[in-house]
């Protein structure tokens, strides 16, 4: 594993929190590979989880509440350490474990960096009130899009993203779409992931 960078403070995500005592971890961050200087720039950022009971500790199970046999509802999300510098922050949802490759779940961008998380539940919205902007999904929805794998456990990574301008992308905008528009401009990023499979 490459070298994390001093000068990057660490990003948290936390799923589900509540004022119970949860768990914790930690995990590193794959490097960006949107463009060599974001990689060069980046290499890894050190990431900490931490769950709250009733929701999931990173790599573990999804509870039913936040998949297609529950309430469908997306986890709240929160995180902490966002460069000084950051002009807005998006996140990536998706499971490579799908039968026909990559499955996006949710994308979401120009989430205004001075805000610590999403909370649980988020609207299918194309522009929430905090003034993020939401995508769409590989079901053609804008927002959330819950795990149903049809088959065997599958994986779905959260995927956070702290970037060093506002991006000039309409609501809709596709993952492949986001991903472009933020070439060259990651300052920092993280991710985290759950596992799901239905009985």
């Amino acid at each position: 594993m490459e070298a994390v960078i001093p000068a990057l403070a660490a990003l948290m995500l936390v799923f589900g929190w509540d004022n119970r005592v949860g768990y914790s971890s930690e995990i590193t961050g794959q490097p960006t590979r949107l463009t060599q200087e974001s990689t060069r720039l980046i290499q890894e950022v050190r990431m900490n989880i931490v769950v709250a009971n009733g929701a999931f500790k990173d790599g573990e199970m999804i509870p039913a509440k936040y998949t297609c046999d529950g309430s469908e509802l997306s986890p709240a999300i929160e995180w902490s350490g966002v460069p000084s510098q950051a002009k807005s922050i998006a996140l990536i949802s998706d499971d490579p474990d799908a039968p026909r490759g990559t499955w996006v779940h949710w994308v979401i961008f120009n989430i205004p960096p001075r805000l610590t998380g999403l909370p649980e539940g988020v609207p299918h919205k194309e522009v929430l009130e905090n003034g993020a902007a939401q995508g769409i999904n590989d079901s053609n929805e804008v927002g959330y899009g819950s795990p149903c794998p049809p088959s065997g456990v599958h994986r779905y990574y959260f995927k956070l993203y702290a970037l060093d301008t506002l991006l000039a992308l309409k609501p809709r905008a596709t993952k492949a779409e986001l991903e472009n528009a933020m070439t060259g401009h990651i300052i920092a990023q993280a991710q985290a992931m759950g596992r799901y499979k239905r009985y």
